[in-house]
């Protein structure tokens, strides 16, 4: 950090940032939530300012990655969210920065959803990237979310929830179908499909539709 940036930086504060990121990973997560969560989680102080310039140097150090929000034409009257989701470069990285074990995790499982998460858009990135695609996430204000949307330069896209346990297919489905109906015709036009990547089970289309796809099976 002091080669990236040319300045000493408090070792504590870095910590307690890179654990308040690795807490909310895969979340949109304003900057005064992360003053908040490091004030009253590691009872430590650090200002806003000085989380802009250390996120700052943690993008330049390729060591967190922010997910930007995806825009549309809507015919509902929701308003759309535009703050980033935030990630680690490597999800090993958010595990790490807590210290947590196996164990940790498999008693915290929404947390390790939120890991799970992050692990796939690590993955539908370097996919994307290969072929000149984006990767958003979509939030309005209703409250509907879909995790990620990978996009064409040309505007085509697709929609995916990411799904730690199958038992949750059924729920990502309606919600999938939901943000589907919601869209202007322009954009309903340059929808390709709606897909669900769980971590395990097999590969099959819903009668509905909606693709699921095992984490396995996402490069083939």
């Amino acid at each position: 950090m002091i080669r990236v940036s040319g300045v000493k930086r408090n070792l504590d504060k870095v910590r307690s940032l890179l654990r308040s990121l690795a807490r909310n990973t895969a979340t949109v997560v304003e900057i005064s939530v992360l003053e908040n969560d490091i004030r009253h989680r590691d009872n430590a102080d650090v200002s806003r300012p000085t989380i802009y310039e250390y996120l700052d140097v943690f993008h330049r150090l390729m060591i967190v990655e922010d997910q930007p929000a995806w825009s549309t034409h809507l015919r509902t009257s929701a308003t759309l969210r535009k703050s980033p989701k935030r990630h680690f470069a490597d999800v090993s990285l958010a595990v790490a920065a807590l210290g947590a074990g196996s164990e940790a995790l498999l008693n915290d499982l929404k947390f390790t959803g939120f890991l799970f998460e992050s692990l796939v858009i690590h993955d539908l990135r370097v996919y994307a990237q290969a072929n000149d695609d984006e990767v958003y996430h979509y939030t309005d204000s209703n409250g509907l979310e879909v995790d990620a949307i990978v996009q064409k330069h040309s505007g085509e896209f697709c929609g995916f929830e990411i799904k730690l346990g199958v038992g949750q297919i059924d729920d990502a489905a309606r919600n999938l179908l939901r943000f589907a109906s919601g869209l202007g015709e322009h954009s309903a036009s340059q929808l390709r499909s709606l897909n669900i990547i769980t971590g395990k089970g097999v590969s099959y289309t819903r009668p509905d539709g909606v693709n699921v796809i095992s984490l396995a099976s996402l490069g083939h």
